[in-house]
């Protein structure tokens, strides 16, 4: 639900010229709650809070002529506060790095006129091109060698004045849509590939269709969605529901020489195809509808055109219903080309990235990394990291010399790491050269690892919904769990007190308990049957928490679980935080402590699952009466900041920076003796401090000069989703899972012994080998100022944080 209110506010708080205005807090509060019609006024009052605090520590009212009193919100503050709280969140999130490419290679063309779409055949991991003329290019999906060709046959028009204007790939049905000036969209075989037989034309258009866009329900490959955009400003979608069976219904036998179905635009208006239905809007006219995409996750199809005044407009569909809310963005110069990311769930143009002195014609985003491809009119082709708004690689002077008017195509193919550029008839290839093998514990991104004490294994996770696990002694894979929760990421894991049941959590919203066999003993319906993240499973004596995705904390009793499917009961502690709570920690005999994603600590009785006392940095701290203890919790979050706490008192001791805050939320574990503190960032590098003597004398200030660093070093190349201690005998370990695939082990304070998978196993019965002593080289970015996000909204890190020394 946050991201469908965050595009629908991008458009609300423009005035009706297009132009920025500030608000207040009551005025945002019921614009926003009036125009997205879900959620609470309390929650938009918080979404409010976190965009001013953000705003007055990041200084991110860009416009200050337009925000001079305190306390007000306009349009850039809020698109850089929800761009830098989105891009902390995007899962494994890849480090700031320029592709190498390999010297550019112009391809065979077929092509005598331009270049209109390049197609991924996935069903046969080859590549299709179509130009204008109606020209099909096969090509190997290897090389990218010409193969074959064909001409589209389309008997309504002569072959000299056959104009193909888009096309699409119908992938669940193995047809080709495609789009032609004679007002008519026709649907082809590929199954067939020698001649693409017409299968059904859809006639009767009112104006020339001129782009398209389709989706298919992943999980419901019957329903898809066909958008079309036409030259007179109307955005037209065809909801299909047998798309398997057949698209559409045979109402007649009208064909025609190309013996295609015959299907009337207004025949489907009316309601006369039960499997087919349509909903449209004009929000363009008169202006050309220049590129189309619908979104599934938020049910709204986007459009662009280059009139001012409808640049950008989104047509959200309402529930249960066929009519639309449509809504536009205005530009001053309109907008050629967009796309999206579905991890960040923006949609171009939310924020200006400047560095291109010409118009930009073609965007792509790069759907596994947080980056963007942008290309213009002068000929360079710019990537751009989103979350920093930074142009960090150009390329320039390779591309061939064209027309003012030549028509430019963008096609990226990310898995094979390609890159096809058409200049009407030619195209260009250009390919990065692959990074230098290494060795990868998991096929996806890690995103939790655990260590089972009674089996001397390793268990980890991935977005793949795989669980693995190793000898901890070797390095060797034991056994894997394939899909445990079909489609979706595991987010987090726990084992129970007898290590024998593995508790793993999806972003489908369920917990599963599995034994180590891999069969599933309970399901637990955390969520209540919607999609969540969950970031923390906490099992306790009487009871297992569930938390991530809402104010209040889910609870299953220990006796519900007599059934396989379990349902949660009610938290008798009730709503205390004001915003998701993310992470908890426990102190036997019966302190609970939760941290939520304002940066706010609760102190609970476990027993009686009532609120003690609140925790807060920027509390007031009472001076002149004398402190009693030291600290005994530790947190962590967002700007690197780690954080030491009484919670007997309710008092902040100390805070350091860790590690740079331009990287954002951090992870962090702390050893079972309490003498080290070991903090992870979305680099991959580790840090392991001494603070077995840290902040435990009473002191009436707060401690913010850092612990002794006794280690730095870098296992990973990319973000790290999680850290586990383990020991074995005298030895301490580390175990760290990252977004790099890989899950490394480590002897404390910072040796690394190895990544899980590796081809030479290791053998911890060997005798650690003698390290050098050394005092590691000290950062003094990592010691300097104490500013913490989180409390301008940051969220930390899905996994726990807050942790007991």
């Amino acid at each position: 639900m946050r991201n469908v209110q965050t595009c629908l506010l991008f458009i609300s708080i423009q005035d009706p010229s297009g132009a920025s205005r500030s608000l207040s807090r009551a005025e945002f509060i019921h614009l926003a709650w009036s125009s997205v019609g879900r959620g609470s006024k309390e929650e938009y009052g918080l979404l409010f809070d976190s965009v001013v605090v953000t705003q007055e520590h990041r200084g991110l009212l860009l416009d200050v002529d337009a925000v001079k009193e305190e306390g007000r919100v306009d349009w850039g503050g809020l698109c850089s506060f929800l761009l830098l709280e989105l891009s902390d969140k995007v899962k494994n999130t890849r480090t700031r790095t320029a592709p190498g490419w390999k010297p550019p290679r112009t391809l065979t063309c077929p092509h005598r006129d331009p270049v209109q779409k390049v197609l991924h055949l996935q069903s046969s991991g080859q590549y299709l091109t179509v130009s204008k003329g109606g020209t099909v290019g096969l090509r190997d999906g290897e090389d990218m060698s010409l193969l074959h060709t064909h001409r589209l046959q389309n008997s309504t028009v002569t072959p000299k004045d056959l104009w193909v204007t888009d096309v699409v790939l119908l992938h669940n049905v193995h047809k080709i849509a495609v789009s032609f000036t004679s007002k008519e969209v026709c649907f082809y075989d590929i199954l067939s590939k020698q001649d693409f037989s017409c299968k059904y034309k859809l006639q009767g258009l009112k104006f020339t269709p001129w782009c398209l866009d389709y989706w298919a329900d992943p999980s419901h490959p019957d329903q898809a969605v066909l958008t079309i955009g036409d030259i007179g400003g109307q955005v037209s979608t065809l909801y299909f529901t047998s798309a398997h069976i057949s698209l559409f219904e045979r109402l007649s036998l009208r064909t025609d020489s190309d013996s295609a179905d015959i299907i009337l635009w207004d025949e489907l208006v009316k309601g006369k195809h039960r499997c087919c239905y349509t909903v449209t809007h004009q929000a363009h006219a008169p202006a050309w509808v220049r590129k189309v995409h619908y979104l599934g996750s938020l049910e709204a199809f986007v459009s662009c055109s280059t009139s001012p005044q409808s640049s950008m407009v989104i047509g959200w569909r309402e529930k249960e219903s066929r009519s639309l809310r449509v809504t536009s963005f205005f530009t001053k110069r309109g907008v050629w080309d967009m796309d999206h990311h579905r991890g960040l769930n923006l949609i171009e143009p939310v924020c200006a990235l400047r560095g291109h002195t010409s118009p930009v014609t073609a965007v792509r985003f790069m759907q596994t990394k947080q980056q963007l491809l942008s290309y213009s009119k002068e000929k360079v082709l710019c990537l751009w990291d989103v979350s920093s708004q930074l142009c960090v690689h150009r390329l320039a002077g390779v591309f061939p010399k064209t027309q003012e008017d030549t028509h430019t195509l963008l096609f990226l193919h990310e898995e094979h790491q390609l890159l096809l550029l058409s200049f009407n008839s030619q195209l260009l290839l250009l390919e990065t050269v692959k990074e230098k093998r290494r060795t990868s514990s998991h096929e996806q991104p890690v995103t939790c690892v655990l260590y089972n004490t009674l089996f001397r294994q390793v268990v980890s996770s991935d977005s793949a919904s795989s669980v693995i696990c190793w000898l901890a002694d070797t390095g060797q894979k034991v056994k894997q769990f394939h899909r445990c929760h079909g489609n979706a990421e595991i987010s987090t894991m726990a084992l129970d007190g007898t290590q024998t049941r593995l508790f793993t959590a999806g972003t489908d919203g369920e917990v599963k308990v599995w034994d180590f066999n891999g069969r599933c003993l309970h399901r637990m319906n955390a969520s209540l049957g919607r999609a969540v993240e969950i970031s923390q499973v906490l099992l306790l004596k009487r009871s297992i928490l569930v938390m991530g995705w809402e104010r209040m904390l889910t609870v299953f009793r220990l006796h519900s679980f007599s059934q396989s499917f379990v349902e949660p009961s009610e938290w008798k502690g009730g709503v205390q935080h004001r915003g998701d709570v993310l992470c908890a920690a426990f102190q036997p005999p019966q302190t609970l402590v939760t941290g939520s994603y304002d940066g706010e600590i609760i102190v609970w009785n476990n027993n009686t699952e009532k609120a003690l006392r609140k925790l807060r940095p920027h509390a007031e701290h009472r001076q002149g009466k004398k402190q009693l203890g030291g600290a005994d919790l530790v947190s962590c979050g967002g700007s690197g900041v780690v954080r030491l706490w009484n919670t007997v008192h309710s008092r902040l001791v100390g805070q350091f920076t860790a590690h740079s805050g331009d990287l954002g939320s951090i992870v962090m574990t702390v050893s079972p003796c309490g003498q080290y503190l070991v903090t992870a960032d979305r680099e991959g590098t580790l840090k392991t401090w001494d603070i077995q003597h840290y902040c435990l004398e009473p002191d009436d200030g707060i401690t913010k000069e850092p612990p002794k660093l006794l280690c730095s070093f870098r296992p990973h190349h990319d973000r790290v989703a999680h850290l586990e201690m383990c020991s074995q005998g005298d030895s301490l370990f580390l175990l760290s899972a990252s977004s790099d695939c890989s899950v490394a082990l480590s002897y404390l304070p910072g040796d690394t012994v190895g990544l899980f998978g590796q081809e030479e196993q290791w053998c911890l019965k060997t005798p650690r080998p003698p390290r050098p002593q050394r005092e590691p080289e000290r950062d003094q970015g990592d010691h300097g100022g104490q500013e913490d996000t989180r409390q301008g909204g940051k969220r930390s890190p899905p996994s726990p944080s807050e942790t007991p020394p």
